[in-house]
């Protein structure tokens, strides 16, 4: 296939996958997808409840009508994956952003899980399910804050000189590449998971996996998948800006994306400390990358 021939390909799949028509199709469908999904959790933790069917009785997630409110969560964290999918092209530091709110959402969606089970004593600091709760209702304080200072410090333009624009337009064009790329590779991943799960439950024994592990689906993979997507980004950045403090903001998102992957690793307070500490390095990042772009020296003549 000749130069042209390969743009117009993209450009056709960009059209599909990744233009506004299809970002406001894809909202809607996700929207009715998610309020069925709510009202069919609702139906099975009722049937449950009143012994028609007993295959999701040891499952948490059919104990409390609260729960169900797990499942539309969940497709907003898909809706969400999309739209960083959405913006890789767009702007690198809203990309970054989306990668922190997707987290935040997992924690929050988690939330509403642990309030269905919740156990309400005078010994709240010596049971281990309300200490976890105690600690991810504050980080998800904590990262909504960090989140808004992130996207506040993301919104600050630099100038781009008219001899970079040919630079930019190159590294766009290949950021648009890398998007059309990801939105089957994570399908692929979504269904691929899905599908492991659903395979995984022994029908004979209710052996449902554990809550923590259905809580990490996909979400282990995905961040492991962005590590890689980012590393190539700063590595193509190399080929269009030579400035020390772009890379180190770029290298510095990498790291980020690595403290938020380590957190599957890990359960407890310790895993929720490294997602405030990933957001938090990353703010922290962008905050001497903006210090650079306002005391940055103009070139001599």
């Amino acid at each position: 296939m000749s130069k042209d021939q390969n743009m117009n390909l993209l450009s056709k799949l960009y059209q599909i996958c990744l233009s506004e028509n299809a970002k406001n199709k894809i909202e809607k469908v996700i929207l009715y997808v998610a309020i069925a999904g709510f009202f069919i959790h609702l139906l099975l933790i009722y049937l449950s409840k009143f012994g028609f069917i007993t295959l999701l009785s040891e499952s948490e997630l059919f104990v409390n009508p609260i729960s169900a409110i797990y499942t539309p969560f969940s497709f907003i964290l898909i809706y969400e994956v999309y739209l960083l999918i959405y913006y890789l092209p767009k702007s690198f530091t809203t990309y970054i952003t989306k990668q922190y709110e997707i987290i935040t959402l997992v924690i929050i969606r988690k939330l509403f899980k642990d309030l269905s089970v919740i156990e309400l004593s005078s010994d709240w600091f010596d049971i281990k399910g309300d200490l976890q709760f105690t600690y991810d209702i504050l980080a998800s304080i904590i990262l909504f804050y960090l989140i808004y200072q992130f996207q506040k410090q993301g919104m600050r333009k630099s100038e781009t000189k008219n001899s970079d624009k040919p630079k930019i337009e190159r590294f766009i064009l290949r950021k648009k590449i890398i998007a059309v790329v990801l939105v089957p590779l994570f399908f692929a991943m979504g269904i691929f998971t899905l599908f492991n799960w659903i395979s995984s439950i022994s029908l004979a024994s209710n052996d449902f996996a554990g809550f923590e592990a259905i809580n990490d689906l996909f979400f282990d993979e995905f961040f492991t998948v962005l590590i890689l997507v980012d590393v190539v980004l700063l590595l193509i950045s190399f080929f269009y800006t030579d400035k020390f403090h772009k890379l180190i903001r770029n290298s510095g998102f990498v790291v980020s994306t690595i403290l938020i992957r380590l957190s599957f690793g890990v359960s407890g307070l310790i895993s929720t400390v490294l997602i405030v500490l990933a957001v938090l390095f990353g703010l922290a990042i962008i905050l001497v990358h903006n210090k650079y772009e306002e005391n940055i020296l103009p070139e001599k003549l």
